[in-house]
């Protein structure tokens, strides 16, 4: 007579004793975290008009050097665009028949460094000429045309324009040698200069950025006195006190730098139709550019950074001394 045996179902296998503890002591990390950034959050939800003041001073502060270096970016571009249709112009003789300019315009031609050579003709500069200046009638009073041959020589990108023009200088029938690189050279050292306002512009108001945040949150620390020392007292570590005013300090900076991006947008999209206009006047293409995506994702991470540190500063000051004030009264 055979019995029927119950067989008991297989138990799952347990997790390991190390790996169960770590993954709670990974759930409280994520939990505390996750409520002191939305009690932080709340914090600033309870008083607005402070918090306000905050983020605009700090995104004013933050506003002016980005400004400044949206605006040299921008004249940077512009040089660089100049630079690269920036031509030499090579003015012949007048008496040059049109044997001589094509034997001055070879010559040209075959110097190193050269990337093209185009000619416009004394006929075609006194035609432009008529066309810009509107004295046609007192330019068909002249018994023979003024106007020279002109070479328009394109450098090779990296060729020296010095040595080009001293070059060009030398060959038959040149009378003058056109070559602005004089107003380039101080472009540039305005630009450098603006560079180097700029980096201590930024340098400046960063530290005022900092001094705003980390004042705020002192203040809001020592509105909490009382409530840090009962943590104190319960066992509460420094980083369960220091945690909810980093958060503090990183909504702040977050805040100034999407109010401060606000205003720079809005100063781009209102000059862009006069400096478009401008440069139109001018035969130019140039349009104002704003921050890019990147750009401006850089921005917000280095203003809640600058956030961040100006909380930890300030709430770590403020431990210290509650640690120094224990040790006072230990002895």
């Amino acid at each position: 007579m055979s019995r029927n045996r119950r067989r008991r179902p297989a138990a799952s296998p347990r997790p390991a004793p190390g790996s169960a503890r770590l993954g709670g002591r990974l759930q409280n990390w994520l939990q505390l975290h996750l409520f002191s950034l939305v009690s932080s959050l709340g914090r600033l939800w309870t008083r607005p008009f402070a918090s306000g003041l905050t983020v605009g001073v700090m995104a004013i502060a933050l506003a002016l050097p980005l400004a400044l270096g949206l605006l040299i970016g921008n004249l940077q571009k512009l040089s660089g665009a100049v630079e690269q249709s920036r031509e030499i112009g090579v003015f012949l003789a007048v008496e040059l028949e049109p044997e001589a300019i094509e034997v001055s315009l070879q010559a040209a031609r075959d110097l190193s460094g050269v990337a093209e050579v185009g000619v416009r003709s004394p006929e075609q500069g006194l035609d432009e000429f008529r066309a810009l200046a509107g004295f046609a009638e007192a330019l068909a009073l002249l018994e023979s045309n003024p106007i020279p041959a002109v070479l328009e020589v394109v450098p090779e990108v990296g060729a020296d324009p010095a040595a080009l023009v001293a070059a060009l200088q030398t060959l038959p029938g040149v009378e003058l040698v056109q070559h602005d690189a004089l107003w380039r050279q101080r472009l540039d050292g305005w630009l450098a200069l603006g560079q180097r306002f700029a980096q201590a512009l930024t340098v400046l108001l960063v530290l005022g950025a900092l001094l705003v945040v980390g004042n705020t949150v002192r203040l809001d620390v020592q509105g909490r006195a009382e409530e840090i020392a009962v943590i104190h007292l319960l066992g509460g570590t420094a980083g369960f006190v220091r945690r909810p005013f980093l958060y503090l300090g990183v909504w702040y900076g977050l805040g100034a730098g999407m109010l401060a991006l606000a205003v720079l947008a809005a100063l781009v999209a209102g000059l862009s139709v006069p400096a478009a206009e401008l440069a139109e006047s001018y035969g130019s293409g140039f349009r104002l550019h704003g921050f890019s995506i990147l750009d401006g994702s850089a921005v917000l991470a280095g203003a809640a950074g600058l956030g961040w540190l100006g909380a930890y500063l300030a709430v770590g000051h403020h431990l210290r001394q509650v640690e120094s004030g224990r040790r006072v009264d230990e002895h």
